[in-house]
């Protein structure tokens, strides 16, 4: 499986369709990923994106799914959080539905980039229903939403949530960020749908126990 810098496949096995794809059939995808960069503020929001794409594949390795609309739904699912998409006011943006705004904005970026427009629903629908506590009603969202658990586990998952210590409001200490790195391991692995995205569960899970075990070891109680 060959991909270039965007994380396009050359061949479509995850798609539910056998034989090479042309160019063309993917237009969409090159235009819809430099949208996203050029959107993406603080700049530290981008890397999600790809990753996040990257790991669907994995998850859905074998599986008979439409890759097109994870895809977008991978690059689009968190617009609302970008700066000049959510609200500066403090008050505003902590009751802000940041998913809901990417709903509604994405079937126009979809079809300004080319995107198929039979399948803008179902990107809108896997957007939906990407969060942890929410329960996708397609395999595409299984896929997207496995994708976004397993980016909140383990060695990424540390890395994003210490690197807001101080700049984010969820995370002005360290301990505020020590307690949401304790509650994803407490919550998200049972929330995993898919067998593969188990299996990858597991050494993210080992290292995030290991590293919330020697924070606290470290710390003696005085973490702050």
């Amino acid at each position: 499986m060959v991909k270039d810098a965007d994380g396009e496949a050359g061949m479509t096995i995850n798609s539910g369709t056998t034989g090479e794809t042309t160019e063309s059939e993917h237009s969409f995808r090159r235009p819809l990923a430099e949208y996203v960069r050029s959107q993406a503020l603080p700049v530290d929001k981008l890397g999600h994106q790809p990753r996040l794409y990257a790991l669907t594949r994995l998850i859905g390795e074998g599986l008979a799914y439409d890759d097109d609309v994870v895809y977008a739904a991978a690059w689009l699912h968190d617009l609302g959080v970008f700066i000049g998409h959510r609200p500066e006011d403090p008050v505003a943006l902590a009751g802000w539905d940041n998913v809901r705004y990417a709903m509604n904005h994405a079937p126009a970026v979809l079809l300004e980039t080319g995107f198929p427009t039979t399948k803008v629903a179902d990107v809108v629908e896997a957007i939906r229903t990407h969060q942890p506590h929410l329960r996708p009603v397609s395999l595409e969202g299984m896929i997207l939403r496995d994708a976004d658990i397993l980016e909140q586990l383990g060695a990424i998952g540390i890395v994003r949530v210490t690197a807001k210590i101080g700049r984010d409001t969820r995370y002005p200490t360290f301990t505020a960020a020590a307690m949401t790195l304790r509650k994803a391991l407490a919550e998200l692995p049972d929330n995993l749908y898919l067998d593969t995205a188990k299996i990858l569960a597991r050494p993210r899970i080992a290292l995030l126990k290991t590293f919330l075990r020697e924070l606290d070891e470290e710390a003696q109680g005085a973490l702050w």
